[in-house]
């Protein structure tokens, strides 16, 4: 009986802290995305969370973290979107295609933009950004990559290379299109210039 009871009670606390957990991150997604980072403090957010700061601080450390925790939110879904257009081909070409169109794609949304390519740099610092940026999509290129080498759509080249090129790219043109004024057109336009860009170091004639 006691050891059902102590169950019980285990069971009972995480259920609270993973709700308070994900109450949190709810806010903290809502507010980011509406003020951004810098316009909201600690004392708001658990506040508009109905929460104190201890458990704001237990759980992730203060502001910061919390951001943090809202930004990896962000990239896990990102990818694996990523990975499920990916998966509904075979062609490793087209394979290759889908998947830096789906990026583009999400790079065009309003809270994967607000938290990942215009609050991300600056709340996290560009070095941390760039770190969980690419714990999220450098595997993925790399396996897209070797699945392109090993097709025979790419020679002499070293996967991990092509896909530092690819990353780079994928970077640069997601940050200057969330800047820019005309996103859906600058979209279609970067879209192109992957693939242009693409075809120049593979054997494939399309």
């Amino acid at each position: 009986m006691y050891v059902e009871y102590t169950t019980y009670v285990k069971s009972l606390r995480q259920s609270y802290a993973e709700n308070t957990r994900g109450v949190l991150l709810k806010t903290g997604r809502q507010l980011f995305v509406e003020r951004g980072y810098a316009a909201v403090s600690a004392e708001e957010l658990v506040q508009s969370a109905g929460l104190s700061r201890g458990a704001l601080y237990h759980h992730f450390d203060g502001k910061r973290g919390l951001f943090e925790a809202v930004f990896e939110e962000q990239e896990t879904s990102a990818t694996k979107r990523i990975e499920r257009a990916m998966n509904d081909v075979t062609d490793p070409w087209q394979q290759a295609l889908c998947g830096m169109d789906m990026f583009l794609e999400i790079c065009g949304e309003h809270e994967y933009r607000e938290i990942v390519l215009l609050q991300g740099p600056i709340a996290l610092g560009w070095p941390r950004w760039r770190e969980l940026d690419k714990q999220h999509f450098a595997g993925l290129l790399t396996a897209a990559t070797r699945n392109l080498i090993d097709a025979g759509l790419i020679r002499g080249q070293r996967a991990d290379l092509v896909a530092a090129a690819i990353y780079g790219m994928l970077t640069e043109l997601s940050l200057t299109i969330a800047a820019g004024p005309h996103r859906a057109e600058a979209r279609e336009d970067a879209s192109e210039l992957l693939r242009n860009m693409l075809l120049g170091i593979t054997t494939h004639d399309d």
